[in-house]
């Protein structure tokens, strides 16, 4: 988790509002689908509803959002198989942006 926020965390905002590696989405809405994802898994694991993580106007605080879902799929000792699913989401997200 660490590396993808070491690979953002310094983007200003004409890099977040580029457009990812397949052209369709910005890499802002790539991470914010990333962060997503990982508020889900985190949200399975205590066994509690699903909800939507808010889009904030600025998009440096990207980063900031990754780790605290992530510190929060950490804390909910998430399965072997959530942790999977998020470290392969990770994978994936880096990949593309």
């Amino acid at each position: 988790m660490e590396l993808i926020v070491r690979q953002v965390g310094h983007w200003q905002q004409p890099r977040w509002a580029a457009s990812a590696a397949g052209g369709s989405v910005s890499r802002a809405d790539l991470v914010h689908r990333l962060v997503q994802e990982l508020a889900n898994l985190a949200a399975d694991a205590e066994m509690r509803p699903r909800r939507v993580v808010p889009r904030l106007d600025h998009d440096l605080a990207l980063p900031d959002q990754l780790r605290v879902v992530a510190a929060d799929l950490l804390a909910a000792t998430a399965s072997d198989a959530a942790l999977a699913q998020a470290t392969s989401a990770v994978t994936a997200t880096r990949a593309a942006l």
